[in-house]
């Protein structure tokens, strides 16, 4: 992983709303969670979460699908990985 991906969704996961919207996500597993049901857990605005939602995309640390009329946020477990590889890859090297 790159230095600025890896950046960017550290720094996403850095807002305390963001974290808490993303590791919902990772509990809900690969089917996801709807939208509402989210905003409804964890009492957050409609845009607020939009906003937030919106940042974790563009970090690449979620996806998005519609199913009818209703919108599944599923958390990107490569993306997490990677995230996690990338700041243990050279764990010790220098010691």
């Amino acid at each position: 992983m790159e230095l600025e991906l890896a950046a960017k969704a550290l720094k996403e996961l850095g807002h305390p709303t963001r974290l808490a919207i993303f590791r919902r996500l990772v509990k809900s597993g690969h089917q996801g969670l709807a939208v509402g049901i989210l905003q409804e857990e964890l009492n957050v605005p409609g845009s607020t979460l939009s906003h937030h939602l919106s940042g974790l995309m563009k970090a690449g640390l979620i996806n998005q699908r519609r199913e009818g009329r209703t919108l599944f946020c599923v958390a990107e477990y490569a993306r997490l990985l990677a995230v996690i590889n990338f700041l243990q890859d050279e764990c010790c090297v220098d010691g």
